[in-house]
């Protein structure tokens, strides 16, 4: 194929901006936010050109402020369902036969949208659907969810353009088909980014999707519709959906249609999906592709020779940033004996100084957790560090959720390495630390690897390039994303393709052209230009 033909505008990622005092970007993002805040939504169900009410509403309502309603999203019966199934399948008629130029175009423009006049508007829906601090909503609901459509586009004219070799008198060739049937879109509450990437990326590629948006991530789910439909992304092509999980997986996975799944969510959910999947194998046109972001038990591990300022800053960061609600986020620490000290002077004296409360407060720190069964979970958790023996509360231990899900960014010193803490994914503003002695460096990083099921994220502190490598080589298996001397979050794409393996995931990248590649089915096309006339080889003679 003529290369030519694969000139994009060059991918770059989109810059963060400060929100500082006076700048522009925080006026616009704190006038929209109040603008939202008591605008009252009704979110309805988009299935094909359809906007459908049911009359089953629920309340949306902030994690800071659990008691206000800034609206009600619809949900769907079975037969809703069903019809997004139909739907789909009929779109996908044109959007499958559309030149892939035309896709590209769509999502494209829906990038710059979301940089241009949405960008206040997707980043306050943010902070007040899912309690993020303006900074944590733009790096995410804006930049990433920015860069995910600009590489995209960019990754997918390299699966197009990656060809075979043609031998004299043959040209062979391959095409990249959407997968024949739909994919379903699970996405979570943590990073409006993934909720608009998990269908938008399978879309890019020439298929059809039906989404459904965690029920707590709603009100800013339904401001990437608003991108896409103005950005002129055809009716039926992603049919959105909300309502009781199980109804919606079950009607969807006993499809024969169903041809793959886009999912982030925890591990529990998606190993019952996949068991799903192999129940009704034989009902289905193809073996669907299975692609999936679970838990995690992030780490971070320091070597005697770190610095502590460091080491503090970033699990100051790591582990409570965006309430420690990252599937990437630091949520168990090992650190020599010989730096203990300093490293937790530092680390109290950074809780100490965080201000938590309401978004609309650009100096707040952190803010709620998303949810009174995420509250309850933590606090007993924290409760009973209080009263284990191998467990002691350094900073934070308290929590309120009679306003909002307020929990204090939390730490816990445990002499057990295999304390529950340790092991547990959370999901929550807790992080736990274990010191270890410094002659037992090695035996520590073998303990890191061994102690979690999960495979995410994890991260190594060390000024000796010896120990780094051997860290490196120790934790191979322990984290898909691999951090030296930096938190295990904030992974930008293009530059650290996402994901882990163990009980973290398929591993299949996003962020990368290798994601993009799970939502193709290759045809191989060979065409002889002067076939032969004669059975016979020459060795017949």
């Amino acid at each position: 194929m003529p290369k030519g033909i694969y000139n994009v505008p060059k991918a770059v990622n989109e810059p963060v901006k400060s929100y500082a005092p006076g700048t522009p970007e925080r006026d616009a993002v704190l006038a929209t936010f109040k603008e939202l805040y008591n605008a009252n939504v009704d979110v309805p169900l988009y299935i094909g050109g359809e906007e459908i009410r049911t009359g089953n509403t629920k309340n949306l309502t902030p994690p800071f402020d659990h008691k206000h309603i800034v609206g009600q999203y619809h949900q769907a019966e079975k037969e809703h369902i069903e019809k997004a199934i139909s739907t789909a399948l009929e779109a996908k008629k044109k959007w499958a036969a559309l030149s892939w130029e035309h896709r590209a175009s769509i999502f494209l423009k829906a990038a710059d949208l979301l940089a241009g006049p949405y960008r206040a508007k997707i980043n306050a829906a943010t902070m007040i659907a899912q309690a993020k601090t303006v900074h944590q909503a733009e790096i995410d609901s804006a930049c990433e969810l920015i860069d995910f459509l600009r590489f995209n586009v960019q990754f997918m004219t390299q699966v197009y353009a990656e060809q075979p070799i043609s031998s004299e008198g043959i040209w062979n060739r391959v095409e990249h088909r959407p997968l024949e049937g739909f994919v379903y879109a699970i996405t979570p509450f943590n990073f409006t980014a993934i909720a608009g990437n998990l269908p938008a990326s399978p879309a890019l590629m020439g298929n059809v999707v039906v989404w459904k948006p965690s029920a707590t991530q709603i009100y800013s789910a339904n401001v990437i519709v608003e991108v896409f439909k103005e950005a002129g992304l055809p009716a039926g092509v992603i049919n959105v959906v909300y309502g009781n999980s199980a109804m919606i997986s079950d009607t969807l996975l006993a499809s024969p249609d169903f041809a793959g799944i886009h999912f982030t969510g925890s591990t529990g959910v998606f190993n019952d999906m996949w068991a799903k999947i192999g129940q009704n194998i034989s009902k289905y046109k193809t073996y669907p592709r299975i692609v999936g972001e679970t838990g995690g038990k992030d780490f971070v591990v320091a070597h005697p020779s770190a610095i502590p300022a460091q080491v503090a800053t970033a699990l100051s960061r790591g582990a409570f940033e965006y309430q420690g609600q990252k599937c990437s986020a630091a949520s168990r620490a090992y650190l020599p004996k010989s730096t203990w000290s300093e490293v937790k002077e530092l680390l109290v004296a950074d809780i100490a100084s965080m201000k938590m409360g309401s978004p609309e407060d650009p100096s707040n720190f952190v803010s709620a957790v998303i949810s009174e069964s995420s509250f309850d979970k933590l606090a007993g958790f924290i409760d009973q560090a209080k009263k284990d023996s191998d467990a002691e509360i350094i900073a934070g231990g308290n929590y309120d959720k009679s306003v909002g899900y307020f929990i204090e960014p939390t730490v816990i010193v445990t002499t057990n390495p295999k304390y529950t803490t340790m092991e547990t994914e959370l999901f929550g503003p807790v992080l736990t630390i274990y010191v270890y002695e410094d002659a037992k460096w090695e035996e520590t990083l073998a303990l890191v690897d061994s102690t979690s099921e999960y495979a995410l994220t994890g991260a190594i502190f060390s000024q000796d390039r010896y120990a780094i490598e051997q860290a490196t080589k120790a934790l191979e298996n322990a984290a898909g994303n691999f951090y030296i001397n930096d938190k295990p979050t904030g992974a930008v794409v293009g530059q650290q393709p996402f994901g882990g393996a163990r009980a973290s995931g398929t591993n299949d990248k996003a962020g990368s052209v290798l994601n993009l590649m799970r939502w193709v089915s290759p045809r191989t096309i060979k065409e002889t230009f002067v076939p032969p006339t004669n059975y016979r080889y020459p060795f017949l003679g």
